[in-house]
């Protein structure tokens, strides 16, 4: 699939999901992908090959999560943590989209985060960061927690929101991106954490469920 193809694929995915972004923000997403693929040679960040399928398994259905965060934030400054961002879906993607969000991607895989911040200096992104570390040790300490801790096929959501509650400031919500609708998931949830919306996404060009778990402590 040509460079052309790849843009004119992304935008037509772009006005499906009703995200307006600018020329250098498109680039910057081609960019992404074409790292993606240049470390994934050495690293693995993903097991997806085909400059096709990354482009909607990846930045497509990302995006696709755009939309709810910024009606979620109000289009306001805002910092999210992306937890086990892997490769950084989805929180290099948001990083890209919302610039006024700051996007903190942690990660326990070093040559991970190592990623994370090697695209953030190549992207010319100052609202993204890596960190190594394990999400249970950060805290949100003098008002640094986060409004928005979010995950993409990393964990149960009891795991998740048990392991990441620290992290949360005052207020905050967790955003969990997943497939079907996850009713055991919910289910398994502690009286701790309360489901306050399960939404449901269309991802251009992918047949198959997707759906955002939007949980706050009760």
């Amino acid at each position: 699939m040509s460079a052309s193809d790849l843009r004119q694929a992304l935008l037509a995915g772009l006005r499906e999901l009703g995200l307006s972004l600018s020329d250098a923000q498109v680039d910057q997403l081609l960019a992404y992908q074409d790292l993606i693929a240049k470390w994934n040679k050495v690293y693995n960040l993903t097991a997806v090959r085909d400059p096709r399928e990354m482009l909607t398994h990846h930045l497509l259905d990302s995006l696709a999560a755009v939309a709810p965060l910024l009606r979620h934030t109000g289009g306001r400054p805002a910092r999210l943590l992306d937890v086990g961002s892997g490769g950084g879906l989805p929180g290099v993607v948001i990083a890209i989209a919302c610039p006024q969000i700051e996007v903190d991607c942690v990660d326990t895989v070093l040559k991970k985060t190592t990623f994370i911040q090697q695209a953030a200096a190549s992207l010319k992104l100052p609202n993204l960061r890596g960190i190594h570390a394990r999400v249970e040790s950060l805290e949100a300490g003098e008002g640094a927690g986060y409004d928005v801790v979010c995950s993409r096929a990393f964990a149960s959501l009891a795991d998740f929101t048990t392991w990441s509650r620290a992290a949360l400031k005052p207020g905050a919500v967790w955003m969990a991106m997943k497939g079907r609708h996850p009713a055991e998931e919910l289910a398994a949830l502690p009286p701790a954490v309360s489901v306050f919306h399960v939404e449901q996404l269309a991802v251009p060009g992918l047949d198959a469920h997707r759906c955002i778990v939007w949980m706050r402590p009760a």
